[in-house]
């Protein structure tokens, strides 16, 4: 497999090689050494989760308080989404960007993004199935949500007709909101959680 860092740190994404026959194809979707060698520490999986959407359904922005933060794998099983990271760590050098990525059940590809980041996508498809690999199990106490349509961040959905999204999404506060309560992962303890993990800075 083939694993490049996108343009926010963190941020990786996973191109399997896929091998055809006359039943179908094979590829490996996660290989541990492989990963941990990329970005600098092994990823453990405490949890995985699958969510099956509606076309024109975005969910996110969400992250997590940091420590202990959530590192995620996401992959798409089924169906195609426009995936998005988004950089809400207050400090950082990147803070506000976003990096997109096309993801479907056909290319087998996946987006690794690292703890405090936000994530969100839009569902391309009826019966779309996102699979998220997770690092620390679901807690609803440290758990953050960003407004995905917040006009200052402007990510680009290209919507043709207004999305479905849940009450909490689409009452999150924006990013500059989120900012100024003080509630958004910072970029010095995110380097501190790295460099406890052993990630690079």
């Amino acid at each position: 497999m083939d694993i490049r860092e996108l343009s926010l740190p963190g941020v990786f994404r996973v191109t399997p090689t896929k091998h055809a026959d006359h039943r179908g194809h094979f590829y490996e979707a996660f290989k541990r050494e492989k990963l941990a060698e990329t970005i600098g520490r092994p990823l453990t999986i405490e949890q995985t989760n699958c969510s099956v959407s509606r076309r024109g359904t975005i969910r996110g922005i969400h992250s997590a308080s940091v420590p202990p933060g959530q590192a995620k794998l996401i992959s798409c099983l089924r169906g195609a989404i426009i995936d998005i990271v988004v950089d809400i760590r207050v400090g950082s050098p990147t803070f506000g960007k976003y990096e997109v990525n096309w993801l479907d059940g056909h290319s087998g590809s996946a987006v690794y993004m690292a703890e405090g980041l936000g994530h969100a996508f839009l569902a391309l498809t009826d019966d779309t199935c996102v699979n998220y690999q997770c690092s620390t199990p679901y807690q609803p106490d440290i758990e953050l949500h960003v407004n995905p349509l917040d006009p200052e961040l402007a990510l680009p959905w290209g919507l043709t007709e207004p999305p479905i999204i849940s009450a909490k999404n689409a009452n999150a506060p924006t990013l500059a909101e989120a900012a100024d309560k003080g509630i958004l992962p910072t970029w010095d303890d995110c380097l501190a959680l790295y460099e406890k993990l052993g990630a690079p800075a």
